[in-house]
C-alpha cells in the first residue's frame, strides 16, 4: 500500500501555520486604510450601512490593525483577554465606521495581538491619528483618476518618517480601495515584508468623490 505524505507547501500552508498562531506573537502591524466611498459603491450601499448615507463625509476609514509575521500572519488567536463590550465596539465607529467592524477587526485580528480589547481598540486609533491623510484627499469633492504612484507619494509627502516600501496601495476593478500602512509593535514605521508589498498595478484609479 502506498503511503501518500504532505508535501512541505501544505505543511507551510497558512491553514496549518494558523493552529500555531499565539496571541502576542507577531512581527509587525499593517495598519488599512479603507477608501471609503468605494466600500459604499461596491458593498455599503446595498447594505444600506449608515455610514454610506449622503452627508457623512467620509474619506478614509481604518479597516484594521493587523498583527503580522514576517511571512504571513495570525488570525482568530486565542487570548485570556475579555472581549469588548457592544458599547466599547460602537465608540470605534468615528474611525472605523460601524461597531460591527470593530468588533470583528477584534475577533480575526486584535486577540492575536495579544492586548486587551481596550489597549487595541487605543492602538488602532493612536495609528490612525500618527497618519495624516493628504490634503488632496482629504474630503474630496469631486471623482479624479490618478496612478497608485501618485496617492502613495501624497502619503509620502505628507508623512516624512514613511518609507515608500512601507505604503501599499490597493485597488479592484480599477478603483482606490485602500493605503495600507506598515508599523512596528511600537506603532512606528517601518517597511513591509515582502508578501504584504503587492502594490497595485493598475495604470490609474478611480478615486470616488467622498458623499
Amino acid at each position: 500500500m502506498r503511503i501518500l505524505f504532505p508535501t512541505l507547501a501544505v505543511l507551510l500552508s497558512p491553514l496549518s501555520l494558523a493552529a500555531q498562531d499565539v496571541a502576542g506573537r507577531f512581527d509587525y502591524y499593517v495598519l488599512a486604510l479603507s477608501w471609503q466611498p468605494t466600500w459604499c459603491s461596491t458593498t455599503g450601499d446595498d447594505r444600506d450601512a449608515p455610514e454610506c448615507r449622503d452627508g457623512t463625509g467620509r474619506d478614509f476609514t481604518v479597516h484594521g490593525l493587523w498583527p503580522q509575521y514576517d511571512r504571513g500572519w495570525p488570525q482568530d488567536c486565542a487570548t485570556r483577554e475579555r472581549d469588548p463590550s457592544r458599547r466599547d465596539s460602537a465608540a470605534m465607529a468615528d474611525v472605523m465606521g460601524s461597531g460591527g467592524l470593530a468588533w470583528y477587526q477584534w475577533q480575526k485580528h486584535g486577540r492575536c495581538s495579544g492586548l486587551s480589547a481596550a489597549d487595541y481598540y487605543d492602538a488602532t486609533r493612536q495609528a490612525a491619528r500618527d497618519i495624516v491623510i493628504p490634503p488632496v484627499l482629504d474630503d474630496l469633492s469631486r471623482e479624479v483618476a490618478a496612478p497608485p504612484a501618485v496617492i502613495e507619494e501624497a502619503f509620502l509627502e505628507v508623512n516624512p518618517g514613511l518609507d515608500p516600501d512601507g505604503v501599499t496601495v490597493m485597488c479592484r476593478d480599477g478603483a482606490l480601495t485602500e493605503v495600507r500602512i506598515c508599523l512596528t509593535r511600537d506603532l512606528e514605521p517601518r517597511t513591509c515584508a515582502a508578501d504584504a508589498r503587492r502594490d497595485c498595478d493598475a495604470p490609474r484609479l478611480l478615486i470616488e468623490a467622498v458623499r
